[in-house]
């Protein structure tokens, strides 16, 4: 609800009156307050790129929820990774800062004289940080255990998840990315980013001119083909490589060139069935340590019941990921969250049982999930709707919640160095009252463009905000979302407009008109640019 504060002269009242002048001549000073402060922001979103596009925004008090300024604030629109607040909010309520996930290698049967007579389970519940370091440590602990040789099969245990492996409506274009990774309860991450599901393919200058690049991949297996198509080139020639996945295979086709003096360059791809790469990661694994698999990799069977656990791995606490996933806005962190819900809630690990698991925990906070939709836990679908009122009532609410403050510094924090401290916002708002002050999420997708959550004002007042801006035609609106959450950092009752006018001067991201990236998060970008 608005305030209007007015200053008027008292002594020029009086006089108009007494000398029955009809009509109040009244002598009024500039506006301040939420007056001014909406007037401030109005003149934000006045910006032409915004010229018949969607441009919502809430800002509200944190501690009692009166609403300061509202534009659109129940109007639905697409938030792309403001999702993440939802599910890493309900993921805390639900699953709790202790939560672990789990991986285990179970035998069918105990070993005997360091034979597993039968096949060995490679059982997984969702970790999405599992590295490939991870995965040779539990053949170590095998090996440590006296085991020598599995006559039988190697399986992969991906059960716990249903087999639906793709959000809603992702687009098509994206699948190879890093950021749309295929969910699946067994699977590992290419580097200590955590991005699962994933192999990072590195790409060095070869022997000599002419020779094609070296190229290596992280993790090593044997499920991923390299199709190398690259020559090396004179120094100082520049390099151009490409890394495509082939929509439908496990193909990689790196192509191009690159200059004999380059210090290379990489790509991240996820790949199709994240339960196979695992599973080929942990044969490598077993192989290294002196382990013979007598049989076959094999995947997707469950775990029989009343087998041996002889090896397991227990992921970071939920209190140290969402760090990772927040700061990062790491997609694959938010899936397998997303299905986990469903999973400990309902024993089925599917879209549908995560989001009802999602909507139970934000409600107990306050937040109405009728005029919402939310179909995956990243925001990569265009079908999730929410509005900013419901984003703000959710920032309110979980002020009560007692993992608050793990959830509070889990979010990127403006002009803070650091991929986990500031993250995706460590490189915006710098010089203005929002440095060091907005903590915040992110969310970029192509025309849709959003940034939520807290700052405090000049007064000391705790305040909350969201801004959800759509269908736009250019290359970003960062800055605008930007200018807003300055103002509302540098408002107080005192301040005029003009005063909190200068706080919006924020310096544009260096972005070309058609920056390919500029409808990425920072963080998805390789080599990141946040």
């Amino acid at each position: 609800m608005r305030k209007r504060t007015l200053f008027t002269s008292v002594a020029a009242a009086g006089a108009a009156l007494a000398l029955g002048i009809a009509g109040t001549v009244a002598a009024q000073a500039e506006e301040t307050g939420d007056e001014a402060l909406a007037d401030a922001i109005d003149a934000i979103l006045a910006d032409p790129r915004l010229t018949d596009s969607q441009a919502g925004v809430v800002v509200a008090d944190a501690n009692t929820g009166e609403v300061l300024y509202e534009r659109n604030g129940d109007q639905r629109a697409v938030p792309a990774s403001n999702t993440k607040l939802a599910t890493s909010a309900a993921a805390l309520e639900v699953l709790g800062e202790d939560y672990t996930f789990t991986t285990e290698a179970i035998g069918t049967t105990r070993p005997e004289d360091g034979v597993i007579d039968g096949d060995l389970y490679l059982r997984g519940t969702g970790d999405p940080t599992m590295l490939e370091a991870d995965y040779d440590a539990l053949a170590a602990e095998l090996a440590d255990a006296g085991v020598s040789t599995i006559d039988g099969d190697l399986v992969g245990d991906d059960t716990a998840f249903d087999d639906v492996r793709l959000g809603t409506e992702w687009g098509w274009s994206d699948l190879q990315y890093l950021y749309a990774a295929e969910v699946s309860a067994l699977t590992v991450a290419s580097g200590d980013d955590y991005n699962a599901g994933t192999v990072r393919v590195f790409v060095d200058p070869g022997a000599g001119e002419g020779d094609a690049a070296a190229i290596t991949m992280v993790p090593g297996n044997d499920y991923v083909t390299i199709v190398n198509d690259t020559t090396t080139t004179a120094a100082g020639s520049g390099t151009s490589v490409s890394i495509d996945r082939d929509l439908h295979g496990n193909e990689i086709v790196v192509s191009g060139t690159i200059a004999a003096d380059s210090g290379g360059t990489y790509g991240t791809r996820a790949v199709i069935d994240p339960a196979g790469l695992a599973a080929s990661v942990f044969a490598r694994a077993l192989d290294d340590h002196g382990i013979t698999l007598a049989g076959d990799v094999r995947t997707g069977e469950t775990t029989p019941q009343g087998g041996e656990v002889l090896a397991a791995h227990h992921s970071m606490p939920l209190s140290e990921l969402v760090v990772h996933f927040l700061k990062r806005s790491n997609s694959s962190h938010a899936e397998a969250l997303f299905k986990a819900l469903g999973y400990e809630t309902t024993g089925e690990g599917t879209f549908a049982s995560g989001k009802a698991a999602v909507y139970q925990g934000i409600e107990k906070y306050g937040v109405d999930t009728g005029p919402i939709r939310l179909v995956d836990g990243s925001g990569l679908s265009r079908h999730n709707l929410v509005t900013p009122t419901m984003i703000t009532d959710l920032l309110v609410g979980a002020k009560d919640a007692p993992w608050f403050d793990t959830w509070y510094e889990a979010l990127p924090i403006a002009c803070e160095p650091g991929a986990l401290v500031g993250g995706t916002l460590e490189s915006r708002m710098c010089d203005t009252p929002a440095e060091g002050n907005v903590h915040g999420k992110t969310g970029s997708m192509t025309s849709v463009s959003a940034l939520s959550g807290y700052v405090t004002d000049a007064d000391g007042r705790e305040l909350v905000f969201s801004v959800l801006i759509n269908d736009y035609l250019y290359s970003t609106v960062k800055d605008v979302e930007d200018e807003v959450a300055a103002t509302v950092a540098g408002y107080s009752e005192a301040a005029t407009e003009a005063e909190m006018t200068t706080f919006a001067e924020v310096e544009e991201r260096a972005l070309p008109a058609e920056d390919a990236n500029a409808d990425l998060e920072c963080s998805w970008v390789e080599p990141a640019v946040c």
